[in-house]
């Protein structure tokens, strides 16, 4: 079996010290382009890979980022994820991704076990973290960052859209376009996400002296929310406009409306959305919405991160973005409302 290729190799190969072949191989080093050309040049003929492991046992630091997400399903979260992952890998970080509901044992088990990896730092998005789980992450310098999700803790920072403002330039836009009979399909309850967002909603609402025509709840899940329009729309008398806490369910909702309960998308029923994935600007369903500004909030979150890994901050930060309506064919457009 041949030796391995050590360091000492690629540094007598290329007439450096062992030092700047450490620096050549470490993200963020300084190093001169003309001795990095040189390193490289000899490591790879001698076939050397540095030792990842082994310098994450010297320096302390892993340089590992734990992504823990909830669920695929919404074209929000790929979405999200491809920004993380690639402005973490620019930045010399390799990516671990974790799934984890949103039941509270399953997400501690999880992040547990992210624990057993040495991570540098997590990002959450949209899971819960218990307080114990926080005490002991905060203890072991392990900085975490919620990425569109807000929990009720000082201790943690977090980035997300201004879900309440988002709701209330929703039920502004449907009250605006005359609708009598307001309904809301919401996620899951347990969000904060779904809290500020038919919180904003209701507020509008009630600044028009409107209430709520009916209210259902589809967890943030397509197949259930089928089963909620089925059941809200099939009635008699029907909401004429309806407000889904999310794009993904608000797909399913127009699905039922127009090819389960053969009803006209906005002529008999106007429907909103909250994300604006790709799907949403689709020909086939043109969904008005509100848009999360993705790549702000992955921008925001590796801030809070680089920030705390490197020292340049030592408490929590809660960063909220706003994000604007995509005004487009599933909802019945106000006269005169800007184009």
């Amino acid at each position: 079996m041949p030796e391995k290729v050590t360091s000492f190799d690629v540094a007598a190969r290329a007439g450096v010290s062992r030092s700047a072949v450490s620096r050549v191989f470490t993200p963020g080093a300084s190093v001169s382009k003309t001795t990095a050309a040189k390193v490289r040049e000899a490591a790879s003929a001698l076939g050397y890979r540095p030792n990842v492991l082994a310098r994450s046992l010297i320096t302390g630091r892993s340089r590992i980022i734990g992504l823990v997400v909830a669920y695929l399903e919404n074209q929000f979260y790929p979405e999200a994820i491809e920004r993380l992952s690639r402005s973490l890998q620019e930045r010399g970080y390799h990516v671990l991704v974790f799934m984890a509901s949103n039941s509270g044992a399953e997400a501690d088990e999880v992040m547990e076990e992210i624990l057993d990896y040495q991570v540098d730092g997590i990002i959450v998005a949209s899971v819960s973290m218990s307080n114990d789980l926080t005490t002991r992450c905060e203890a072991a310098g392990i900085p975490i960052v919620l990425f569109n999700r807000a929990q009720d803790d000082p201790r943690l920072s977090s980035v997300t859209s201004d879900n309440f403002a988002g709701g209330r330039k929703l039920a502004d836009f449907l009250i605006a376009g005359a609708h009598q009979r307001i309904a809301h399909i919401a996620g899951w309850e347990g969000a904060s996400t779904q809290r500020d967002r038919e919180a904003g909603f209701m507020e509008g609402l009630e600044a028009a002296n409107q209430t709520l025509f009916a209210r259902g709840c589809g967890e943030f899940n397509y197949e259930r929310t089928k089963e909620v329009a089925l059941q809200m729309f099939s009635g008699a008398e029907r909401p004429d406009a309806v407000f889904v806490a999310n794009d993904h369910m608000a797909f399913a909702v127009m699905d039922v409306l127009r090819f389960d309960l053969r009803l006209r998308v906005p002529q008999d029923v106007s429907v909103v959305g909250y994300d604006d994935v790709a799907l949403a600007a689709w020909p086939s369903y043109n969904l008005t919405t509100v848009r999360q500004p993705a790549a702000r909030m992955v921008e925001g979150a590796i801030e809070i991160l680089m920030d705390r890994l490197n020292g340049r901050a030592d408490c929590a930060r809660q960063v909220t973005l706003d994000g604007p309506l995509q005004v487009r064919g599933s909802a019945r457009v106000p006269k005169g409302w800007p184009s």
